[in-house]
Parts: structure tokens; C-alpha cells; sequence
């Protein structure tokens, strides 16, 4: 190899992506790059501003992430925003199957590798894909799918429509704002992270109606026995900060979680509890002690939904869709089955919306069945004649 090869090299980098101490330990020390730099990144922020401040010369991607994670498929669509080089992009996660890796694939990651981690599988596909790059890229685009975009008709009626409402609902916004605030520290705001069109990943906003301590409360309830974690619920203690799922326990944190600001809670342990514990002593609790006095207010009055309409005014849902879905829901429908819904936009409220009303519970399939049916109908007229079915249920409570 030539000297003037080497200095090349070394001044090439490899972008790793929120990767923990044992895996960059291990990338570095047992990999041969061929003297290219490897760079950790806390997150997609760091690393683009690093990138376009130092104009680092990134030839690869590698993230820590699933499919649908927050640094998934998503990076794809963050990168071509900044208009960045294209450069491979990798993925080291948990969850892959067939379906999953044609999501991924279509939606421009270069591949993806499950754990644990064969290490000289890694090294060999990232120096190949470095060095061929130029031909491979080029194909890669031409099966690479169109992202969905909303038509300009049903796009200019949601900012229309979700402007002059977050207008006129300002001063109910502003008091529940100084209600949350009054009753309990912590932001008003949180958000989870939903699956929405094309599989694309969002922040899904809501008021905040839970404790910031909420984990602690419902620690602080298990001398009661009130709250029984042998019961089969598939929910384990792992440190004094909480509980972890099974899903979670693999990684050792929460892969699932709600965000306000630094405080976090599990959506996933939560729903789950629901489900599981529906008989259980806890859940016979006349009050959720996680759950404020507000809190239990604006759910029961689906206001905790209304920052959605947020989310409609930048264009990450629309007034009418198939609901957004958590992403440990939407990594369960990708077969082709139940892939249409979504080709269809992200809404608040819907088709199955429609047919719910008045018929009492719907099922888990009845309602996707509805979903795939509105993403092979939906038109700017279908969506009104919905939306003037669905006044009095608009915001209606989530409940996925």
C-alpha cells in the first residue's frame, strides 16, 4: 500500500452512532479499517454538527439501532434533510426478520446486523461497501422506494385546519399548561416515539398526565402486595430505578420509553400491566397513584391528545389516518398483510373511528382490516365525509 494511500485512510472516518462502551471497544480493538478513524456520537445532532463544522471526511455509518428505532430508518430520511454525502449506513440491533430487512432495505439502509455481533463480519462489510461504494450506491437508489407524501390538497387543509385550531384552543392550552404545572413538577409536555407513514418514525406529543416519579410510586406499592411482579407478568426487577420487560432486559435499559425533557417513563411496561394485570389487585385501584388529579382529567377528556394537532401542523400526521402505532406494535405488522396501513397517511382519527362508534369494543385485526381498507380508498373526499362522522370523536382517547 502506498503512503499517500495510508494518509488517505487516516483521514477517512467512521461515524459510530450511540454505540455503549463494549461495543466501540470492540469495533475498535478486534477490527481492521484499514486506518480509517473510528468516532463515537452521543447522537444525530452531534454528529451532524461535527460533520458539517470540521467537514469531516464520514465514509460510513454505523447505528446502534433497530429498524424502528429512533436512529433506524430514520437516519436515512435525517440525512438527506442536511444533504449530506451519501455514505453506507449501518444498523446493530435486536429485532430483524425478512420483512423488517425489505423495510430497512427500502428505505436506503445499506444493512443490518443482529446481536450479539460476529465482529469479522462487520469488518470485511464495512471495508467492502467503503471501497465499492461509488457502484453500489448508485443501484441502491434505483430500488429504493418513493417516500409517501401527502397530496397538496389533504397537506393544505391539515395546516389549515390544525392551525386555526391550535388558534382558537391557545387559552385552553395556556390552562392546562399552569394546571400541570401547579400540581406537580416536571414539563407539561411529553412525548413517546409512534411508527407512522412508511414505517417513519416521529415524536408523538401529548400533556403530561403522569408524576415524573412515576416509577418510584410504583415501586413504593409492591409492600402492599398490590402489585404482583411473580404473578406472570413477565415484568422483572433489575435495579432500583425500576422495572424492565423482558424485550428490555436484553439491553439492560428501557427500549421503550416516554420523554419529557431528561424524565422518562416505559410505555411498553405500562401497557403491558394494563393488559396483563387487567384482574389484578393494582389495577383495582380506585386511582393510578402515577397518574395526577389533572392528569386523570384530561384523559378521561381526551385533552391530554390535543398537542397532536402539533404534529399535523408540521406534517408528521394528518387530521385523518391510521393512528400512529408504538414502535413495539409496528415491529409486529410487516408482513404484507398488514404493511398497507402504512402506505397511508398518519391521522388522529380514521375509518375505524367510524365503525367503532356505537358497536362497543373492536378487535386488534378488525381494526387493521379497516386501516388497509383506508389506505387503498382515502381521497380528500372520503376524509371529510369521516371527519363530519367523527366531530364529536376527533380526539378521541388513544388506546393501541
Amino acid at each position: 500500500m502506498t503512503d499517500s494511500a495510508l494518509i488517505t485512510k487516516s483521514d477517512q472516518i467512521i461515524a459510530l452512532l450511540r454505540a455503549d462502551e463494549d461495543l466501540y471497544t470492540t469495533l475498535a480493538n478486534e477490527c481492521d479499517f484499514g486506518g480509517r478513524q473510528l468516532i463515537n456520537f452521543n447522537n444525530d445532532e452531534e454528529l451532524f454538527a461535527e460533520w458539517e463544522k470540521k467537514r469531516h471526511n464520514i465514509v460510513a455509518i454505523i447505528s446502534k439501532s433497530d429498524i424502528l428505532g429512533k436512529y433506524g430508518i430514520n437516519l436515512i430520511e435525517s440525512l438527506n434533510k442536511c444533504q449530506f454525502n451519501e455514505v453506507p449506513v449501518l444498523l446493530i440491533g435486536k429485532h430483524i426478520d425478512k420483512n423488517l430487512r425489505k423495510i430497512a432495505l427500502d428505505a436506503g439502509i445499506t444493512d443490518f446486523f443482529a446481536r450479539p455481533i460476529k465482529v469479522k463480519n462487520i469488518e470485511s462489510r464495512v471495508n467492502f461497501l467503503i471501497n465499492h461504494w461509488d457502484e453500489i450506491h448508485v443501484k441502491l437508489k434505483k430500488n429504493n422506494q418513493i417516500v409517501y407524501k401527502n397530496p397538496f390538497g389533504k397537506r393544505t387543509f391539515d395546516i389549515f385546519f390544525s392551525g386555526m385550531a391550535l388558534l382558537f384552543l391557545s387559552p385552553v392550552f395556556l390552562a392546562v399548561y399552569i394546571c400541570i404545572k401547579l400540581e406537580s413538577r416536571g414539563p407539561a409536555f411529553y412525548y413517546s416515539y409512534r411508527v407512522g407513514t412508511g414505517y417513519r418514525v416521529f415524536k408523538f406529543y401529548k400533556f403530561r398526565s403522569m408524576y415524573v416519579n412515576a416509577d418510584k410510586r410504583l415501586k413504593d406499592l409492591k409492600h402492599l402486595n398490590q402489585y404482583d411482579i411473580e404473578a406472570g407478568t413477565g415484568e422483572k426487577i433489575t435495579n432500583d430505578s425500576g422495572f424492565l420487560c423482558d424485550d428490555c432486559t436484553v439491553y439492560g435499559k428501557c427500549q421503550f420509553p416516554l420523554y419529557a425533557d431528561k424524565i422518562r417513563w416505559c410505555e411498553k411496561q405500562y401497557q403491558d400491566s394494563r393488559k396483563l394485570n387487567h384482574d389484578s389487585a393494582f389495577f383495582k385501584i380506585k386511582n393510578d397513584p402515577r397518574i395526577t388529579k389533572m392528569g386523570n382529567f384530561i384523559r378521561n377528556s381526551s385533552i391530554d391528545e390535543l398537542p397532536q394537532l402539533w404534529n399535523v401542523l408540521i406534517g408528521n400526521m394528518s387530521i385523518v389516518g391510521n393512528r400512529p402505532l408504538p414502535l413495539y406494535e409496528a415491529e409486529k405488522l410487516t408482513t404484507d398483510k398488514y404493511a398497507l396501513r402504512f402506505a397511508a397517511p398518519a391521522g388522529i382519527t380514521g375509518l375505524w373511528q367510524v365503525e367503532k362508534r356505537g358497536k362497543g369494543d373492536m378487535s386488534e385485526e378488525e381494526r387493521l382490516m379497516l386501516d388497509n381498507t383506508y389506505a387503498q380508498n382515502h381521497s380528500m373526499a372520503n376524509d371529510l365525509k369521516l371527519m363530519f362522522k367523527t366531530i364529536p370523536a376527533l380526539l378521541q382517547k388513544e388506546n393501541v
